[in-house]
């Protein structure tokens, strides 16, 4: 007699999954916005991040800015190589960074896959210049660089563009949590501090 467990197992596996039936998708799949790189500054902010607004040509020295005098900063691989300014001491990841060098680092820069207008939400898929998810959840300090034809408007449009199947990490501003007196803690589950520098 088979036991509950294989016998839940058999009916898993038995299931057709070409017979699974297609999910009606009509809600409202793209918005508009007069400024979707304004909006999406505004709402970074509300989540307590620090936003910087910046040209494309002057992109390495807004970095510079940012990063004079943080220390020690992990980068990952794919990070154009007009982002490593000098004068800061750089912990490329590759190979891997070991988990104590990575809290050892005094912060992170990196790009993004997207940002999402209406939620304030930066999106990483571990993709070009974002690098593994442990690399920007362990520093205390993150700098992502966010290109204004990186933003969409409304989450609907972001998942289209994203690959379920890979590691993707929603950022609404710095990690926080609120314990049950809803005393607001920050740098729990992640950076304490976010700063977005928005391209273009």
């Amino acid at each position: 007699m088979a036991s509950a467990r294989e016998e839940i197992l058999g009916r898993i596996r038995a299931v057709d999954r070409q017979a699974t039936p297609a999910v009606p998708r009509e809600y409202e799949r793209v918005r508009r916005a007069d400024d979707p790189v304004g909006l999406l500054a505004e709402r970074v902010a509300d989540y307590r991040a620090t936003v910087h607004r910046a040209a494309a040509r002057e992109l390495p020295y807004r970095i510079a800015e940012r990063l004079d005098g943080r220390g020690r900063i992990a980068v990952p691989p794919g990070v154009p190589w007009e982002w490593r300014v000098p004068g800061v001491s750089w912990l490329p990841d590759d190979p891997p960074l070991g988990v104590s060098d990575l809290e050892a680092a005094d912060g992170v820069l990196s790009g993004c896959a997207l940002a999402i207008a209406e939620t304030g939400t930066i999106v990483l898929d571990a993709g070009h210049a974002q690098g593994r998810r442990v690399l920007t959840l362990l520093p205390d300090y993150h700098l992502c660089v966010v290109h204004a034809d990186q933003v969409v408007v409304s989450v609907p449009e972001a998942v289209e563009r994203l690959d379920p199947k890979g590691p993707l990490t929603f950022i609404s501003g710095p990690s926080a949590t609120s314990d049950i007196e809803l005393d607001r803690v920050e740098g729990v589950h992640g950076p304490r501090t976010l700063e977005v520098l928005l391209v273009g």
